[in-house]
């Protein structure tokens, strides 16, 4: 083949692979799934689209919007993670910050992992292709281990996973407080502090020292403040011999912390929450090494074109659908054969609906795929026209 020929489809993989990038980061933006809940006591006028939450790569979110009729009046949508929390409580389903914790706090890595992955499939140069590898995964791996086990490393997660652990523990995601604070900078008061400070004592007013604490907080980004909140939260259970260890702001800790707080919501049994929690940090510790080695083993695989190695660069990024619907529908068998017993009904465990409409107790459950999963199967069929005429250019000899 001249060099023409070889070159037009390495650019059309190129374009193709850039497009897939481009799809695969729009992805972590996005509700991939979304559940919805619905029953005579939800009424539509209230609840259009029942109690609905909705699934992102990050977290779970809210999915019910504020309703604005004539005879309802809300100031602020109505916290559907929550209902659905309280309602599956009642059958011993454990909250829904419970499932996926390692995956969604491990999501900003791993699409960035199939990022990486990708940049090495569209390089048809072995040489090149190896650098970018090492490179990249280099970069993720000093991220990665910053982020989960460094000091303050939680700040390097995403403000939406940040903030999902946050809404989980029913704490408000605005923190602003009130300005109804009377200064001390008046009559009798003023004239007093003066007086004292002209005799070389410092004066310091309570309501001033709130004014300036509110400022500092007004000064931080969103996610600090959020970041913040947990900080308190976390400082309180330590106050009450919850937690031994003091704060030193990891991932690893924030997460093991936040999933036994999830697990006890309802059903506080250190018992069974304690073993939980241990099994979570040794996932943790698992998908890290398990990450190190994979990309350990794809940079080996970088070495030559073709190969089952190589040919990963590009089939794991494009079998990501399928991924999430088995992660999903696992979490969801878990749900429902992880029944807590001290919930207010006894119910035999059950596989909640994957994909449909189903029906627990009175309830009408519906669960569908989002927009980001449509992204997804686009990205995967882009990526799947990439690979065939890649092994095409790789029969004709155009990748060497």
């Amino acid at each position: 083949m001249n060099a023409s020929s070889q070159s037009k489809p390495t650019l059309l993989v190129g374009l193709l692979t850039l497009i897939a990038l481009g799809l695969l980061v729009w992805i972590f933006f996005l509700p991939t799934w979304w559940v919805s809940l619905t029953a005579p006591n939800y009424p539509e006028e209230a609840f259009p689209d029942g109690v609905r939450i909705e699934f992102h790569m990050n977290g779970v979110f809210n999915g019910c919007e504020k309703v604005e009729k004539e005879e309802i009046s809300e100031s602020v949508a109505l916290d559907c993670v929550h209902e659905m929390d309280t309602i599956n409580h009642y059958v011993g389903m454990y909250p829904i910050a419970a499932g996926g914790p390692v995956e969604r706090g491990f999501s900003q890595f791993l699409l960035t992992f199939l990022g990486v992955m990708l940049l090495g499939f569209m390089c048809t140069r072995p040489k090149i292709r190896m650098a970018i590898l090492v490179v990249g995964f280099a970069g993720i791996a000093v991220w990665m281990y910053l982020t989960i086990y460094g000091e303050n490393g939680f700040y390097l997660e995403n403000e939406g996973y940040v903030n999902a652990l946050v809404t989980s523990l029913d704490q408000e995601a605005s923190g602003e407080e009130g300005s109804g604070e009377e200064s001390g900078g008046g009559g009798i008061v003023a004239l007093l502090r003066q007086s004292l400070e002209e005799s070389g004592i410092k004066v310091e007013v309570p309501s001033e020292q709130k004014q300036e604490s509110g400022a500092e907080k007004s000064a931080m980004s969103e996610k600090e403040r959020l970041i913040e909140q947990l900080k308190q939260n976390y400082e309180r259970d330590r106050q009450k011999g919850m937690v031994d260890e003091p704060w030193n702001g990891s991932t690893y800790q924030i997460m093991a912390w936040h999933y036994g707080k999830s697990l006890g919501r309802y059903f506080n049994n250190p018992k069974e929450i304690v073993p939980m929690v241990k099994n979570l940090k040794l996932a943790i510790n698992v998908v890290f090494a398990g990450l190190l080695v994979a990309m350990a083993l794809l940079i080996f695989g970088a070495r030559r074109n073709g190969g089952l190695l190589y040919w990963l660069l590009v089939l794991v990024p494009m079998a990501l659908p399928v991924f999430f619907v088995i992660d999903y529908s696992a979490w969801l068998w878990w749900y429902g054969h992880t029944l807590n017993s001290m919930g207010a009904f006894t119910v035999k465990p059950f596989m909640p609906t994957v994909f449909g409409d189903g029906k627990v107790a009175q309830f009408a459950t519906h669960s569908y795929p989002d927009v980001g999963f449509g992204v997804m199967v686009l990205m995967s069929l882009v990526l799947a026209v990439a690979a065939l005429i890649r092994r095409k250019q790789f029969k004709q000899g155009g990748g060497s």
